[in-house]
């Protein structure tokens, strides 16, 4: 990844996610926002190992909306518990 990622100026680190969310995931810090730019203008879409790249910029708002869709997930599914439905569409009874 330095190899890749490195082309486009110092990096300062790169994490890669390692849970069931953010596996496939990385996160490329560089030293400076420019470098960031570049990289993202010349690697979305890059092939590696039969791969395309998706490049974005971190973006804390939407992560903080995907954490929020989890809660309602749960919150969800705790409804459909307790009135005992499944969440699944069922043919209407024949008359």
């Amino acid at each position: 990844m330095y190899e890749i990622f490195g082309k486009y100026g110092a990096i300062r680190q790169i994490r890669v996610g390692s849970t069931k969310e953010t596996r496939g995931t990385a996160y490329v810090v560089y030293e400076d926002i420019f470098d960031a730019k570049n990289a993202v203008d010349h690697l979305s879409g890059f092939n590696v190992q039969n791969r395309y790249l998706i490049v974005l910029y971190y973006n804390p708002a939407k992560m903080k909306a995907k954490a929020s869709l989890k809660e309602q997930e749960e919150s969800l599914r705790k409804m459909q518990e307790k009135f005992g439905v499944d969440g699944q569409q069922h043919p209407a009874p024949a008359r």
